[in-house]
This record gives structure tokens, C-alpha cells and sequence, in this order.
């Protein structure tokens, strides 16, 4: 008899040997994913579907929010940072070339020996003078030989005190081509009354937040409103009634803000009895494991 040839399993009949590999879950959006299409941050080791870390990372860049990009995970205990290289290697150029600008103008904002034109049409970065960075001194821009005060950013005012309100800037309108109204009402581009950075408003209320520093001021005023959680500020003086909000918006938020104090009274109000009563109890059990603990 004819020896029996093994029997030899073609490449369509042989059995799938190797397991799919496992999805892994979205800390964003909890959806599973294979690990293909998840994304690590390097200093964590939190992962993330790709989608969701990129509209995050975007989210920041776009709206300006910050210039170090932090691990998305509020839960996150090493509060990784992203790498430059990750992030360019997530987002598109157009994006990656706006958050290297953020960085750039974060660390002229940081830097005493530099700072920003303060015409609106130039913002070129001119320097200033180390021995002489904690006081005003003269600085001419490079690139327009505008002469302005480094302290208030206003025209060199000599050996003049400089004025207590910071510039108001404005830019070139392009309905008709010329410069906008210098009054302060009018200004589309002031400076943050804390940290001096640059910011420009085109719609909404008057109360506004610095991005930068978090600093909530008056727009027309520059008035800090951080403590000002009513917005009475807008109820008398030069800015009242300016808050760009009805009547009925503004009561609405008093009545949101009082609510919320309200509640956290109440609630330490209702809680108070039961932890005078609870306290004895408390007191007690810690006795009996101090003595257990001493027994041993």
C-alpha cells in the first residue's frame, strides 16, 4: 500500500490562530477602539482615541486657552504635558503654527528685557534694556520708530508720571478705511488691567475674562469684577447699564448666584445637628482603635 502523504491544510482552510487584539477604552468619550487608533501621552500613559485628542488639543490652540497642553483627564495623577512632538504630530501645520505663536507671545509676556509694540498695526517685539527692565524708560519700536513708554506702553511722556489707565488700542476699520473712534467706549482692542496682554472684542457683554490670567474686569472701566459676582458694577456710576444684557438676564444670574449660596447654607445648616450628634460617636471609635492598637 502507498505510504499516506500528510494531509497539508490550505491557506484559506487553516484555522486563525492569532486572537484579535483587544479594544481599549476612551478616557473622553468611553468608546472601545482597537489600540491602533488610540493615542498615549508620553508622561502619563493615559490614552485616548485619536479623534478625542485631537479636538481637545485643537479646542486649546484655537481658543487660545493656553500654551501648555496638559493631559486631558481631570483624574489624571502625574497631570502629564504633552510634547511639542506629539502635538505636531496630531494636529494639522495651520494649527501646530498657531500654538507655536501662543508660545512665542507667552514668553515675550514673561520676559522683563522684552516687549510688544503697543500699535496694533505693528506688534513687532522690541527689546528694553536689562539695568533698566523694573522701570520706565524710552523704547523705539525697530520696525515702525514708534517711541513709547515700556511701563504704561503710551507715547513717551519724558519725565512725566505715567497715567493711571493703560492705552486703549484700535485698529484700522475696514469699512471705510479709517481709524476707529480713540474713545474708550469705542476701543476694540484693550489691554488686560492685570497681566497687560492684548485682547480685542467684537461682540457680547461687557464683563469680560482674560484668558491669560483669568482676571474678570469691566471692559469700558477696566474695574476688576472678580469679586463682583451680582455685576452691581453696572448698576450706577459711569457704566451702568452698559453690561450688553436685558434686564431679565441680569436678575436671572443674581437669582442663579444667590441660589447657589442659598443651598450651600441650607445644606450646612441641615447637616450642623447631625454632626454635633454624630461627633461623640466618632470620637469614641477612634478611642477604641487607639486601644486596640496599643494592645498590640
Amino acid at each position: 500500500m502507498p505510504a499516506s502523504s500528510p494531509h497539508v491544510l490550505s491557506a484559506s482552510a487553516r484555522p486563525n490562530l492569532v486572537d484579535p487584539p483587544t479594544p481599549l477604552a476612551c478616557k473622553l468619550c468611553l468608546g472601545q477602539f482597537p489600540p491602533e487608533h488610540m493615542s498615549t501621552v508620553s508622561q502619563c500613559q493615559c490614552i485616548f482615541c485619536g479623534e478625542c485628542l485631537k479636538r481637545y488639543i485643537e479646542l486649546l490652540i484655537t481658543d487660545g486657552l493656553q500654551t501648555v497642553i496638559t493631559c486631558p483627564d481631570s483624574a489624571c495623577l502625574k497631570h502629564g504635558e504633552l510634547q511639542d512632538s506629539e502635538i505636531e504630530s496630531i494636529v494639522s501645520a495651520d494649527v501646530m503654527q498657531r500654538y507655536r505663536r501662543l508660545q512665542f507671545e507667552r514668553e515675550v509676556l514673561l520676559d522683563p528685557c522684552r516687549t510688544w509694540c503697543p500699535s496694533s498695526s505693528c506688534q513687532a517685539v522690541c527689546q528694553l534694556k536689562a539695568t533698566e527692565a523694573s522701570t520706565a524708560q524710552l523704547v523705539q519700536c525697530p520696525d515702525c520708530s514708534l517711541r513709547f513708554c515700556s511701563a504704561c506702553q503710551a507715547d513717551w511722556h519724558g519725565g512725566e508720571v505715567c497715567q493711571e489707565s493703560l492705552p486703549v488700542m484700535t485698529f484700522e476699520s475696514e469699512d471705510n478705511g479709517s481709524m476707529g473712534s480713540h474713545e474708550e467706549d469705542e476701543a476694540l482692542i484693550k489691554r488686560c488691567p492685570k497681566c497687560k496682554v492684548y485682547i480685542e472684542r467684537d461682540e457680547g457683554c461687557a464683563q469680560m475674562m482674560c484668558t491669560n490670567c483669568k482676571h474678570a474686569f469691566c471692559w469700558y472701566c477696566l474695574e476688576s469684577l472678580d469679586d463682583d459676582f451680582l455685576l452691581t458694577h453696572y448698576d450706577k456710576g459711569p457704566c451702568r447699564k452698559k453690561l450688553g444684557h436685558s434686564r431679565v438676564s441680569v436678575i436671572w444670574h443674581r437669582t442663579q448666584v444667590v441660589g447657589i449660596f442659598a443651598g450651600f447654607g441650607l445644606l450646612l445648616l441641615v447637616a450642623s445637628p447631625f454632626l454635633l450628634l454624630a461627633m461623640p460617636f466618632i470620637l469614641c471609635c477612634k478611642c477604641n482603635c487607639r486601644r486596640q492598637d496599643d494592645n498590640l
